[in-house]
């Protein structure tokens, strides 16, 4: 059975947006932006409005990459969630925007991903991985790029998410 690269790359993709939305389960809206504090000092980790949004911000690039329009993250997204942003735990609310934001644009940009990557051309994921420094040299092509933003990266996080759960009392997903 012959698959595309693009196909294969979803496939992954997919396995972890089922798998991010079942850890959303029991998650309320006022614990999204709090860091968990199982014996009542809050544990210096991820939590999940900064899972959520840090990984949205992938989803428009994979589109431009893909030489696709990509929606515009909502203004103060980059800044909150990029790879040098600090997970705050968010007490009062000021700092994150809310759950159903977040979370609608991380389904909807991963989505739209997903339908992208299904139907690139294989050709597409042999260019050259179009970011400098460590990232092209670990993922020289922008289907290793894509491989790794769609499975790797995406599992890392949300195995955090797994872990905060855990801390926060909701047990598995």
């Amino acid at each position: 059975m012959s698959r595309s690269l693009g196909n294969i790359i979803a496939d992954s993709l997919d396995l972890c947006l089922g798998y991010g939305e079942r850890l959303l389960k029991d998650v309320s809206a006022a614990q999204f932006a709090r860091l968990a504090a199982p014996s009542g000092s809050p544990i210096e980790s991820n939590h999940p409005a900064f899972i959520y949004g840090h990984l949205a911000i992938y989803a428009p690039r994979i589109l431009r990459d893909l030489g696709l329009e990509a929606v515009s993250l909502p203004e103060g997204f980059e800044t909150v969630f990029s790879q040098a942003a600090t997970c705050q735990d968010d007490t009062d609310g000021s700092v994150y925007p809310e759950m159903a934001e977040v979370i609608r644009v991380f389904q909807e940009g991963y989505r739209a991903a997903s339908a992208a990557l299904r139907a690139a051309d294989d050709a597409v994921f042999d260019q050259p991985n179009p970011n400098p420094g460590r990232l092209s040299e670990l993922f020289p092509s922008l289907g290793s790029m894509h491989a790794f933003y769609c499975g790797g990266h995406m599992m890392m996080h949300l195995g955090q998410m797994s872990a905060w759960r855990r801390m926060a009392g909701l047990g598995a997903a």
